[in-house]
Parts: C-alpha cells; structure tokens; sequence
C-alpha cells in the first residue's frame, strides 16, 4: 500500500468542509484542512450566512424598538447606519472564527492557509501566502471549496458603486436608494435588511412572483409585506445593462425602463469555486456554474475524490451543507454508502418577517391530487404574539384529511426558522406518530409562540366533516 502525508485532505473550512474533518478526525484519521482564506469559517462565516443574518437580526430589532407600543411616545424614532450595524456582525465574525479554530486545533486536524490546486488524484499543491508552494499526499480528497456571487462580464464590479452578496459588507456610506437586481432569497433578505433602515429599495425580479419554490400564500405574504414597507418590486424584468457613474448607478431593463439609485447590489445566482483546483489534472470537469456532479455517496467521478456543500449545488444551504460533509466522511470510514440526507430538509429565509417552512406546499399537493386540509393560527391571535407585539404573521400546517399526517408546514413572522423545527421533529416520527393529533393532545407552556401548532391543528380539526 503507498505511504501518504495524511488519511484525507479537505480543501475549504466552510459547513461542509468542517463537518467533513471533524468527523474523520474524531474517528482517527489524520486529517489536513486547506483554506485559502486568512481564517477558518469560509464563505458562510465571512461573506454569507453569518454576516447576512447578524445584519438582520440588528435592524430586525431597530425596525421592532420603533414599532413597538411602548416607544410610540419618543420624538424622534431611532435610527442606524449600515457602517452601525456592521459593528456587531464583526463582532459575531470574531466569535464564529475563534470557535472554528479551536474545533480544529482540539481534534489535531493540521491546517494549510492557501490556495489549493490538484496535481494527481492524490497529490494536493498549496500556494501558500508568501510564494512558496508544498505538496501534501491523501488516500482521500474532499472538495468543500463552496461557491461565490455570479458575476456577469458586462458589469463593472470594481466599480465602487456595484456590489456583489460578498462586497455588499464593505459598504462604508448608507444610500439613500439602493437596486437589488435578483430577487431570490438573498436579494430578499438584503431587501427587507435595507428597507428596514430606511432606504429605499428597488427589487427587480426575473421572474412573475417572489421565491416561487415556496407555498403561494406564504410567498403573497411576503410579497404583500415588502411593498407595505415600501419596497418596489419590479417582476418580469431583465437587465440591459448597467452604467455606473461617480454619483450613482443607472440600470437599463429591457422592458425600456431605466432606475437610478446610489448602488446597484447584484444578487443572481452562484458560482462554484473550482476554477483554481486544476480539475482537469484528475479528469474532472465542473459545468458552466462551476459544479460538480457527484453520486448518492458524494463520490465525484474519480473514486477517492468527494465533493460537498455549495459546489455540488441544490440545496446549497449551510444546514444540509454540514450533514454533507459528515455523511462524506462517514461513508469514507465505513466504505459502504447508506447514509442519505434527511428527504423533507427545513428552509429558513431570513427576511423581516422570517420565513421558514418544511415539506409539501399546496401547490404540490394539489398536483399530486393529495386530499388534504389546512390548519391556520395567525400570530396576532396568540397571547405571546400580542405580549411581544410580533404580530405579523402566521403558521400554516396542512395534512391528510384521511389520516391526519403531517404532510407541510409553512411559518411567515418572527421566528419562524425556530417554531418550525417542533414541526419538522413530529413529521419525522413513525409507526402512526405522524398526525396532528399530536398539537391537539399535547400541552404547551402558555403563552408561547409554539402554541400557534395547537392553534392550527384545532383550526384544521374544524374543517373535517
């Protein structure tokens, strides 16, 4: 048998790079870690995720304090600048790094900071930092390298009015009017971050409706709550082109229209980072957004390369991320292939309201010619939703009219990526434990936001005949 450096090599400290390393290390192996950033964490910790959701949650509470009953009386409502709400992102950033590291130092899983390239199927090269390149040797190579803004060629994104979802955080001046051209869950989220500090907020759409994976009623409802707030949504539109001058951006859509604001924040899709690996050097080859094909085992074409999280693509969220790498790395250590991700995996999208939901929508429903019914409890209908005044929204439960199993469950309003794990734990149970008979015969402390489930299956109970 040949002699290598280490057991398994993972370029990329992302989720699924992380979740892929401890689990080897914890099992024995001796694991290397390549990281092309100065820090751990990858995109998620740095760019994405983490940034994203501590910047909601800070203007989330700005958007609350101004709203809420007991500040109506103040003179002047409170006000914040992106630059203000960044410091307490830093702050989180900080945080999240300096557990990663240590998650990695504890379980001995030895860390290159460069950029990593292949040589053969098991001979890695990292480029370090200051120009000399080493080479280290594994059984096993596992890509977790993720993904990055897609960036159209006809747009100057040095420009420093033009953003991308990752350069949007370098932001040093607050617009007055920003475009957000990408209306998936990011250019939302970003939308609702905006507007909630009082910028104005042109949203355009590609396509007829907001998020149109979701359930439509809980799509309207964001819709609706984003225009009530002031963001003009714009669908069915395309981008010509785009002009960035010293004082503002002018983007041209091919319907004829033209918007100007202080920036543009291009929010369209992702590309994933495997321009660098030198992939032909094994005969792999990613398609035009950078991704790569794998098998139910996370097997890339060649045998002992793995690939995981954003760069294999759907569903590209950090949550199934981290089970990808750890499933990656358990059918590694057990060369057999049998564990799979969970089939209803829960979305959570962190617009103001949130959303969040788990399972079949109606839409799908309807298609399948499923019979069900619909269980509703409006969050302003709930004593803690009155007590906290969080009440915008609602919880959406629908299920077999024959046998009461939980088959969807959709939550629009504050919190909504936390009630719907009570959901989910239920739909995941067997042997008939799956109804809503559950919600009906179980006691939940009162007042909370959870009771909304005992709430919603009375409400659908109501409806049987």
């Amino acid at each position: 048998m040949p002699e290598y450096d280490f057991d398994t090599i993972v370029i990329g400290s992302g989720p699924s790079g992380e979740g892929a390393a401890m689990n080897l290390a914890k099992n024995k192996q001796k694991v290397a870690l390549v990281e092309r950033y100065k820090k751990v964490g990858g995109g998620c910790t740095h760019w994405g995720t983490i940034p994203s959701k501590a910047l909601r949650h800070s203007v989330a509470r700005l958007v609350e304090y101004n709203s809420h009953p007991l500040f109506q009386e103040l003179e002047h409502p409170a006000t914040l600048t992106f630059s203000d709400i960044q410091r307490h992102t830093e702050s989180v950033i900080k945080k999240q790094v300096s557990l990663r590291s240590g998650f990695y130092e504890r379980n001995r899983v030895e860390l290159f900071y460069g950029e990593a390239r292949f040589v053969d199927k098991h001979t890695i090269a990292i480029n370090e930092a200051d120009g000399s390149i080493n080479e280290v040797t594994a059984e096993n190579i596992i890509i977790a390298t993720g993904s990055r803004p897609y960036r159209p060629d006809d747009i100057n994104f040095n420009h420093e009015r033009v953003y991308d979802s990752d350069t949007i955080l370098s932001l040093k001046r607050n617009p007055r009017h920003i475009i957000i051209y990408g209306a998936g869950v990011i250019g939302c989220e970003y939308a609702s971050i905006f507007r909630g500090l009082g910028v104005k907020v042109d949203l355009v759409n590609m396509r007829d409706q907001l998020l149109s994976f979701l359930d439509k009623e809980i799509t309207d409802s964001l819709s609706y709550h984003l225009w009530n707030s002031g963001v003009i949504i714009r669908n069915n539109e395309e981008y010509d082109r785009v002009e960035a001058h010293p004082d503002g951006v002018v983007l041209y859509l091919k319907s004829g229209k033209r918007i100007k604001a202080d920036c543009l924040l291009f929010a369209n899709g992702r590309t994933g980072n495997t321009d660098t690996l030198d992939l032909d050097k094994v005969g792999l080859k990613a398609n035009g957004r950078g991704q790569l094909e794998v098998n139910g085992c996370y097997q890339t074409n060649v045998e002992n390369i793995y690939a995981v999280g954003d760069v294999i693509g759907y569903p590209s969220l950090a949550s199934a991320a981290l089970d990808q790498g750890r499933i990656a790395a358990a059918n590694i250590l057990q060369e057999v292939c049998h564990l799979r991700l969970i089939e209803d995996i829960p979305t959570g999208i962190y617009t103001i309201p949130e959303i969040s939901s788990v399972g079949k929508t109606e839409q799908a429903l309807t298609e399948e010619q499923v019979p069900y019914e619909v269980g509703r409890a409006r969050f302003k209908d709930l004593a803690r939703g009155q007590i906290a005044d969080t009440t915008v929204g609602s919880l959406k439960l629908l299920f077999h009219r024959e046998t009461k199993e939980i088959l969807g469950i959709h939550c629009f309003g504050e919190r909504a990526s936390e009630i719907i794990h009570i959901g989910q734990a239920i739909m995941q149970q067997t042997n008939g434990g799956n109804t809503i008979d559950y919600f009906v015969n179980t006691t939940f402390n009162y007042p909370t936001m959870a009771e909304a489930y005992r709430v919603a299956a009375l409400n659908g109970l109501n409806r049987l005949f």
